[in-house]
């Protein structure tokens, strides 16, 4: 809104228009500039072997996404704290857990929908909860994140976090609630892109939905979420989730030049799909989909079943580098 076209409102309407943008905008939001997608084998100070994936500047200051190829944790630093290790580093990369998987889960057979990883590649003791959240106006299903946190009894417990960036720009209340249980140590969470406008028409066909609808520009979908959560002070993984888990064989390749996995599921609880152990769980955070909430809630709270981290899904930690 112009400061013009403040300038003329009443004093009443003035106070609401206030409120409305201070609502919307998410609060204490770093400035994100000079976003660039890189793939550099770095060192830390104590000469642990890092992956760069993302170079920028937060508020100025010169910063680097990286991912841990081993643990397939990702981080946020500044970029004089990490030095590049040039072509040892990159003939090491090739064999660790995250090139692994981006050549497995980013490569033919391509399916329509469900594509990626879809379940643990090895047997796991617990499940993988993972929650949607699309762009969505109906309340925030709190009660599914109380109920997680409550098995961890005095533990954060972790939960993959499906984010859209318009879901991220619209809800700074529930982004402030999950931040809250962060620090209060009651839920460790995963951040997953899931892309940021997450188009959707019901009347057209899968081939031309979603991230595959005509005009959609794949990239800016995904850095513009990446950008987001950053000037949040939240760290994108090296996880995506596609809308609609709808994608193509483009697609795939685009993931895989941004060092991203694909996640899927087999055990969309709304559609009827039952958890096994190692199963990843999909239900909405949003309020769309009330239904697997529902059919999640009692198994969090009779079945007590253990949660895990997105990143065991992905085999073994080789401790290669």
């Amino acid at each position: 809104m112009s400061r013009t076209l403040l300038a003329k409102l009443p004093p009443l309407c003035l106070s609401l228009a206030l409120l409305l943008v201070f609502c919307v905008l998410p609060a204490h939001a770093a400035r994100i500039t000079g976003y660039r997608v890189i793939r550099e084998p770095v060192c830390d100070r104590a000469g642990k072997r890092l992956l760069a994936v993302r170079s920028f500047e937060r508020d100025g200051v010169p910063r680097l996404l990286v991912v841990d190829p081993e643990t397939l944790a990702s981080y946020d630093l500044p970029a004089d704290s990490v030095k590049k290790s040039g072509d040892a580093g990159a003939d090491l990369f090739r064999s660790t857990r995250l090139a692994r998987a981006l050549e497995r889960y980013n490569s033919p057979p391509y399916r329509l929908q469900n594509g990626g990883a879809v379940r643990a590649e090895t047997e796991v003791e617990g499940l993988f909860l993972t929650v949607d959240l699309c762009p969505s106006k109906r309340p925030f299903e709190r009660d599914l994140f109380e109920a997680a946190a409550a098995l961890g009894r005095g533990r954060a417990v972790p939960v993959a976090v499906m984010i859209s960036g318009v879901w991220l720009s619209t809800h700074p209340q529930e982004l402030a609630y999950l931040k809250d249980e962060i620090a209060a140590g009651r839920l460790a969470v995963t951040w997953v892109n899931h892309s940021y406008h997450h188009h959707y028409d019901p009347k057209v066909p899968l081939p031309e939905n979603f991230l595959l609808a005509p005009g959609t520009d794949p990239l800016q979908e995904v850095l513009q979420t990446e950008e987001l959560l950053l000037s949040q002070g939240l760290v994108p993984s090296p996880f995506f989730r596609f809308p609609g888990l709808v994608s193509d064989g483009g697609l795939m390749q685009r993931l895989k030049e941004l060092s991203l996995i694909p996640v899927g599921s087999d055990a969309w609880l709304a559609k009827g799909e039952v958890p096994r152990q190692g199963s990843f769980i999909l239900v909405h955070g949003n309020g769309n989909e009330p239904k697997g909430v529902k059919l999640l809630l009692p198994i969090l709270k009779d079945k007590a079943p253990r949660l895990l981290p997105l990143p065991v899904a992905f085999g073994p930690n080789t401790g290669a580098l």
